[in-house]
Protein backbone atom coordinates (compact mmCIF):
# COMPACT_ATOMS: atom_id res chain seq x y z
CA UNK A 1 0.00 0.00 0.00
CA UNK A 2 1.73 3.71 -1.14
CA UNK A 3 1.41 5.86 1.34
CA UNK A 4 3.93 8.53 0.35
CA UNK A 5 4.98 10.21 -2.63
CA UNK A 6 8.37 11.54 -3.58
CA UNK A 7 7.97 14.07 -6.76
CA UNK A 8 11.00 14.89 -8.82
CA UNK A 9 10.60 18.28 -10.09
CA UNK A 10 12.30 19.28 -13.62
CA UNK A 11 10.40 17.93 -16.36
CA UNK A 12 8.00 16.01 -14.13
CA UNK A 13 6.42 18.62 -11.72
CA UNK A 14 7.53 21.62 -13.82
CA UNK A 15 7.63 22.09 -17.34
CA UNK A 16 10.77 23.80 -18.70
CA UNK A 17 11.43 21.63 -21.38
CA UNK A 18 12.46 24.43 -23.81
CA UNK A 19 14.45 26.11 -20.79
CA UNK A 20 16.39 23.13 -20.21
CA UNK A 21 17.26 22.65 -24.22
CA UNK A 22 18.25 26.96 -24.75
CA UNK A 23 20.28 26.09 -21.21
CA UNK A 24 22.00 22.73 -22.80
CA UNK A 25 22.97 25.07 -26.30
CA UNK A 26 24.10 27.77 -24.03
CA UNK A 27 26.98 25.34 -23.33
CA UNK A 28 27.31 24.20 -26.44
CA UNK A 29 27.84 27.97 -28.07
CA UNK A 30 30.44 28.23 -25.31
CA UNK A 31 32.57 25.18 -26.33
CA UNK A 32 31.94 25.82 -29.99
CA UNK A 33 29.66 23.02 -30.91
CA UNK A 34 26.56 22.87 -33.04
CA UNK A 35 23.37 23.89 -30.88
CA UNK A 36 21.50 20.44 -30.37
CA UNK A 37 17.67 19.67 -31.26
CA UNK A 38 15.63 18.32 -28.33
CA UNK A 39 15.64 15.06 -29.52
CA UNK A 40 19.63 15.40 -29.77
CA UNK A 41 19.70 16.10 -26.32
CA UNK A 42 17.13 12.98 -24.83
CA UNK A 43 19.42 10.78 -27.33
CA UNK A 44 22.36 12.37 -25.51
CA UNK A 45 20.80 12.56 -21.57
CA UNK A 46 23.07 10.38 -18.94
CA UNK A 47 23.47 10.28 -15.00
CA UNK A 48 26.12 11.71 -13.64
CA UNK A 49 25.24 14.64 -15.90
CA UNK A 50 28.73 15.04 -17.11
CA UNK A 51 28.83 12.30 -19.51
CA UNK A 52 26.07 13.73 -21.22
CA UNK A 53 28.33 16.84 -21.95
CA UNK A 54 30.99 14.58 -22.84
CA UNK A 55 29.24 12.98 -25.24
CA UNK A 56 28.22 16.10 -26.57
CA UNK A 57 30.91 18.05 -26.91
CA UNK A 58 32.89 14.83 -27.44
CA UNK A 59 35.65 15.33 -25.32
CA UNK A 60 36.81 14.89 -21.64
CA UNK A 61 36.06 17.67 -18.94
CA UNK A 62 38.36 18.26 -16.41
CA UNK A 63 36.62 19.83 -13.19
CA UNK A 64 37.62 23.32 -13.97
CA UNK A 65 35.45 23.11 -17.98
CA UNK A 66 33.00 20.66 -16.12
CA UNK A 67 32.14 23.97 -13.91
CA UNK A 68 32.20 26.15 -16.85
CA UNK A 69 29.61 23.86 -18.32
CA UNK A 70 27.44 23.97 -15.19
CA UNK A 71 27.62 27.76 -14.51
CA UNK A 72 26.83 28.57 -17.95
CA UNK A 73 23.75 26.16 -18.12
CA UNK A 74 22.12 27.56 -14.59
CA UNK A 75 22.74 31.19 -15.88
CA UNK A 76 21.08 30.81 -18.98
CA UNK A 77 18.53 28.12 -16.90
CA UNK A 78 17.66 31.25 -14.00
CA UNK A 79 17.17 33.67 -16.76
CA UNK A 80 14.38 32.36 -18.59
CA UNK A 81 12.98 30.37 -15.30
CA UNK A 82 9.92 32.62 -15.47
CA UNK A 83 8.59 31.78 -18.60
CA UNK A 84 8.37 27.77 -17.21
CA UNK A 85 4.73 26.69 -16.35
CA UNK A 86 3.77 23.91 -14.30
CA UNK A 87 2.71 20.14 -15.74
CA UNK A 88 -1.02 20.21 -16.39
CA UNK A 89 -3.05 19.79 -13.47
CA UNK A 90 -0.67 19.90 -11.02
CA UNK A 91 -2.26 21.76 -7.73
CA UNK A 92 -5.29 19.44 -8.73
CA UNK A 93 -3.32 15.76 -8.64
CA UNK A 94 -1.37 17.08 -5.42
CA UNK A 95 -4.29 18.54 -3.61
CA UNK A 96 -6.71 14.90 -4.64
CA UNK A 97 -3.32 12.50 -3.36
CA UNK A 98 -3.15 14.63 0.29
CA UNK A 99 -6.93 13.60 0.61
CA UNK A 100 -7.33 10.57 3.21
CA UNK A 101 -3.93 11.46 5.42
CA UNK A 102 -1.55 9.88 2.39
CA UNK A 103 1.54 12.45 2.25
CA UNK A 104 3.94 13.51 -0.72
CA UNK A 105 7.15 15.76 -0.62
CA UNK A 106 9.88 16.73 -3.26
CA UNK A 107 13.30 15.75 -3.86
CA UNK A 108 15.11 17.64 -6.95
CA UNK A 109 18.87 17.55 -8.31
CA UNK A 110 18.34 21.22 -8.40
CA UNK A 111 20.04 23.57 -6.24
CA UNK A 112 18.04 23.76 -2.80
CA UNK A 113 18.67 27.77 -2.82
CA UNK A 114 16.97 27.61 -5.86
CA UNK A 115 14.26 25.22 -5.86
CA UNK A 116 12.82 26.08 -2.33
CA UNK A 117 11.81 29.53 -3.13
CA UNK A 118 10.87 28.72 -6.63
CA UNK A 119 8.14 26.00 -5.06
CA UNK A 120 6.69 28.45 -2.71
CA UNK A 121 6.42 31.10 -5.79
CA UNK A 122 4.20 28.48 -7.68
CA UNK A 123 2.09 28.04 -4.66
CA UNK A 124 3.22 24.51 -3.97
CA UNK A 125 5.34 24.22 -0.31
CA UNK A 126 2.10 23.95 1.02
CA UNK A 127 1.09 20.24 -0.55
CA UNK A 128 4.89 18.96 0.94
CA UNK A 129 6.15 17.43 4.08
CA UNK A 130 9.90 17.97 2.87
CA UNK A 131 11.23 19.90 0.27
CA UNK A 132 14.92 18.83 -0.88
CA UNK A 133 17.33 20.20 -3.81
CA UNK A 134 20.46 19.78 -4.10
CA UNK A 135 23.31 21.24 -1.14
CA UNK A 136 25.92 22.12 -3.21
CA UNK A 137 26.77 24.35 -5.95
CA UNK A 138 27.83 22.61 -8.62
CA UNK A 139 25.19 20.12 -9.85
CA UNK A 140 24.69 16.79 -12.32
CA UNK A 141 25.31 13.60 -9.83
CA UNK A 142 22.92 10.87 -9.52
CA UNK A 143 19.37 10.87 -6.92
CA UNK A 144 20.43 7.23 -5.13
CA UNK A 145 22.05 8.67 -2.21
CA UNK A 146 19.30 12.12 -1.95
CA UNK A 147 16.54 9.67 -2.00
CA UNK A 148 17.94 7.53 0.82
CA UNK A 149 18.43 10.63 3.06
CA UNK A 150 15.24 12.00 2.24
CA UNK A 151 13.31 8.71 3.33
CA UNK A 152 15.39 8.70 6.28
CA UNK A 153 15.08 12.63 7.04
CA UNK A 154 11.04 11.96 7.33
CA UNK A 155 11.15 8.19 8.97
CA UNK A 156 9.57 6.49 5.87
CA UNK A 157 9.06 3.41 5.40
CA UNK A 158 10.61 2.64 1.65
CA UNK A 159 7.90 -0.11 0.70
CA UNK A 160 5.38 2.45 1.32
CA UNK A 161 6.87 5.24 -1.08
CA UNK A 162 6.99 5.73 -5.05
CA UNK A 163 9.04 8.04 -6.90
CA UNK A 164 7.27 9.68 -9.50
CA UNK A 165 9.88 10.96 -12.06
CA UNK A 166 10.79 11.53 -15.80
CA UNK A 167 14.53 10.07 -15.50
CA UNK A 168 16.03 6.54 -16.08
CA UNK A 169 17.69 8.11 -12.67
CA UNK A 170 14.98 8.28 -11.12
CA UNK A 171 14.10 4.82 -11.47
CA UNK A 172 17.45 3.81 -10.74
CA UNK A 173 17.35 5.95 -7.26
CA UNK A 174 13.92 4.22 -6.28
CA UNK A 175 15.87 0.96 -7.03
CA UNK A 176 18.49 1.41 -4.68
CA UNK A 177 16.90 2.87 -1.92
CA UNK A 178 13.95 0.31 -2.09
CA UNK A 179 10.81 2.36 -3.19
CA UNK A 180 8.67 1.65 -6.21
CA UNK A 181 8.78 4.10 -8.88
CA UNK A 182 6.50 5.57 -11.64
CA UNK A 183 8.25 7.65 -14.74
CA UNK A 184 6.49 10.06 -16.62
CA UNK A 185 7.80 10.98 -20.89
CA UNK A 186 7.65 14.78 -20.08
CA UNK A 187 10.96 15.39 -19.49
CA UNK A 188 14.37 14.83 -20.23
CA UNK A 189 14.16 11.65 -22.01
CA UNK A 190 12.50 9.09 -24.58
CA UNK A 191 9.89 6.78 -23.55
CA UNK A 192 11.98 3.79 -25.07
CA UNK A 193 14.63 4.65 -22.34
CA UNK A 194 12.38 4.66 -19.79
CA UNK A 195 11.24 1.87 -20.58
CA UNK A 196 14.11 -0.15 -20.67
CA UNK A 197 13.96 0.19 -16.38
CA UNK A 198 11.09 -2.23 -16.09
CA UNK A 199 9.51 1.18 -14.30
CA UNK A 200 5.83 1.60 -15.30
CA UNK A 201 5.82 4.60 -17.77
CA UNK A 202 2.81 7.00 -18.51
CA UNK A 203 2.42 10.32 -20.14
CA UNK A 204 1.28 12.34 -17.32
CA UNK A 205 1.87 13.36 -13.75
CA UNK A 206 -2.06 12.38 -13.78
CA UNK A 207 -1.72 9.39 -15.35
CA UNK A 208 0.89 8.20 -13.21
CA UNK A 209 -0.79 8.86 -9.98
CA UNK A 210 -4.10 6.75 -11.29
CA UNK A 211 -2.04 4.37 -11.44
CA UNK A 212 -1.34 4.34 -7.78
CA UNK A 213 -5.50 4.94 -7.00
CA UNK A 214 -6.29 1.17 -8.68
Amino acid sequence: MISHVVWDWNGTLLNDNHAVLAAVNEVCIGFGRPELTWGEWQAAYARPMRLSYEQVLQRALDDEEWEQVDKLYHDRYDALLHTCELAVGVHDVLRTWGVGGRTQSLLSMWFHSRLTPTVEQYGLTQYFTRVDGLPGEVGGGSKADSLVRHLQEQQLDPAGVVLIGDVVDDAQAAQAAGTQCVLVTTGAMTREALETTGAPVTGSISEALGLLNR
